[in-house]
């Protein structure tokens, strides 16, 4: 008997209050400090795809923002709610890549962060990740990844995803970068490194 590949989400829940420690000392300017020129500048429908603790749909509700928050591990919404239940901030139990409850829902976002989240796929989810993707994004909408690079934790299911297939695979659909770039790891690990790239969906994308 095979035993089943680990999930994609496994090993944050039982860390999830050391977690939220780690993730809530990065601010978020700094994380993104290199799109943020990218993200709408007025109020707008953002989606943050693996929100993990909130940080990040915090700010940008504290920026205005309409903000839909996807985080599959439960501790993890728990510590969000914990810490940024004053923000009106929507917390949704979905997960890539079939995102099914959003899609069913049939939203459309200016926005959509997907940040330390897509190397935990596999080649075929990132195939049908990245068509969810797609397909929630509005007509002229922004998709903002980050890509990690470096050793995998124990216990952890990650892939090393390269920007040029990314950038493929979202170009099959009809998405065109407008941004691609490095940084070094803002948690200060020397082996860790970030790709980041940016998408806009032009009108009548497929």
């Amino acid at each position: 008997m095979t035993s089943r590949p680990p999930a994609s989400n496994a090993g944050y829940g039982a860390e999830a209050a050391t977690l939220a420690v780690r993730y809530e000392s990065i601010a978020f300017e700094d994380v993104h400090r290199d799109v943020l020129h990218l993200f709408p500048a007025r109020a707008a429908d953002v989606l943050d795809v693996g929100a993990g603790t909130g940080r990040d749909a915090a700010a940008l509700a504290r920026r205005g923002h309409r903000v839909v928050a996807i985080e599959p591990t439960a501790e993890l919404r728990a510590e969000g709610l914990r810490l940024h239940g004053a923000w009106p901030i929507e917390w949704v139990d979905d997960a890539l890549p079939s995102l099914a409850r959003l899609r069913q829902a049939d939203r459309r976002f200016a926005l959509i962060l997907v940040t330390a989240v897509w190397m935990h796929l596999d080649e075929p989810e990132r195939r049908a990740g990245m068509a969810a993707l797609s397909g929630l994004l509005a007509d002229g909408g922004q998709l903002v990844m980050s890509l990690r690079h470096g050793p995998v934790p124990q216990g952890r299911r990650m892939f090393d995803v390269s920007a040029a297939e990314t950038v493929g695979l979202a170009g099959q659909l009809g998405l065109q970068c407008n941004h691609r770039g490095e940084r070094t790891d803002t948690q200060g690990r020397p082996d860790v490194r970030w790709s980041v790239v940016g998408f806009i969906r032009p009108p009548g994308a497929s």
